[in-house]
């Protein structure tokens, strides 16, 4: 399972380091595409086949937004030896990276941030929102 957080910082030529515990989780291969609240979202091979085949399972019509949403912004992503990856300028202009990220666990994805997007996020989340979704689901 995917847990916890990590600041790093983008170096000039794109690169983050992804933790070494997340490496792990999810392979020596994965890939990043654009994610919800405008970050990245990270899968492992075997999550990224299962997310594109769901997605290529629906009715075109209705879902060539979403496809062309996740999957022309996709990257297959290799760490190399001191563990770090390759983000597109397109994936880093979406997520607004410039130089300090959060690189989070998400249970079965990581998402990468924007340092100060993440932290605005977190000021705007309370207890009691968190605690009303978890009684409307029964966890």
């Amino acid at each position: 399972m995917l847990i916890g957080s990590y600041q790093h910082n983008i170096d000039a030529k794109g690169r983050i380091i992804m933790p070494a515990k997340f490496r792990e989780e999810l392979g020596e291969v994965f890939y990043a595409t654009k994610g919800s609240d405008a970050c990245i979202t990270v899968f492992s091979r075997q999550g990224w086949e299962e997310f594109g085949a769901r997605l290529c399972a629906l009715p075109s019509a209705q879902a060539k937004d979403l496809k062309r949403f996740f999957f022309a912004g996709a990257a297959e992503l290799v760490p190399d030896k001191q563990g770090r990856v390759q983000l597109t300028p397109v994936l880093r202009e979406y997520a607004h990276l410039d130089k300090d990220v959060m690189v989070i666990g998400t249970g079965s994805r990581v998402e990468i941030w924007d340092l100060s997007r993440w932290n605005r996020y977190n000021a705007e989340i309370s207890e009691r929102q968190v605690l009303e979704v978890m009684n409307l689901y029964d966890i």
